[in-house]
């Protein structure tokens, strides 16, 4: 099946329908295109996400099955709740863009490479001053050592990545994030693919096709009032 090509010039191009994306690789969907607020913030309503390596073009994925945490199923283990319990570490919304976005990248750079690239650092950068994007800080005495960052669109957490330099950090960043989302009405957090890690906090398998449907509720549904202001 040969791939959709996306107009760089034309961010308002539809995607072609989900089904349409390749078995393999899983879920690859579309080529090309741009970063634009407007192009990213329809992937993402579509159930669709960038992912591409240095030096290759623009890659747009929708898998299927997708990995999806609803918040009120939440697990948090007995360890991490003694972890949380002893207040060590300090958590955040919104305090520390760039530096969470930069510290991902440089964590994907020690393992298999990175995809973070200044491209996607800039992009989710604006997507994050017009109130799209939102980041989650792990703190210790004055130290960001771990945090997530990711996408708000009405009631659907879309994560993207997350780090940690001290053992569990990004697991309190993550878990207090989940608690804040139910506060905040929040119905569905997009894991994006299977991992042990994120399977650990309850999330599950979802078929694309279901998933695409609870997009279209959710994302349309607003949330909280309160939700990532003043935090």
């Amino acid at each position: 099946m040969q791939l959709t090509v996306l107009n760089p010039k034309n961010p308002e191009q539809d995607f072609p329908p989900l089904h349409k994306a390749l078995h393999e690789p899983d879920g690859l969907l579309a080529i090309g295109g741009c970063l634009s607020k407007t192009r990213l913030l329809n992937a993402y309503r579509r159930g669709i996400f960038p992912w591409y390596n240095p030096g290759e073009p623009i890659l747009w994925w929708s898998p299927d099955p997708r990995l999806v945490l609803f918040p009120d199923k939440l697990i948090v283990s007995r360890s991490l709740r003694k972890t949380m319990r002893k207040n060590n570490f300090s958590v955040t919304f919104d305090k520390a863009f760039n530096e969470v976005i930069a510290a991902c990248a440089e964590t994907r750079k020690e393992g298999s490479g990175t995809w973070i690239t200044e491209a996607i650092k800039q992009a989710y950068y604006e997507l994050h001053l017009t109130g799209s994007a939102h980041s989650v800080e792990a703190w210790l005495d004055g130290e960001l050592v771990g945090g997530l960052y990711g996408v708000a669109i009405g009631r659907v957490f879309f994560g993207e990545s997350m780090f940690h330099t001290k053992t569990d950090a990004s697991k309190v960043a993550f878990a207090t994030l989940v608690e804040q989302l139910k506060c905040w009405d929040y119905q569905l957090i997009d894991c994006q693919v299977h991992t042990t890690h994120l399977a650990s906090f309850g999330a599950e398998n979802c078929d694309r096709a279901h998933f695409a449907k609870l997009l279209k509720h959710y994302c349309d549904s607003p949330a909280h009032a309160s939700a990532w202001l003043c935090q």
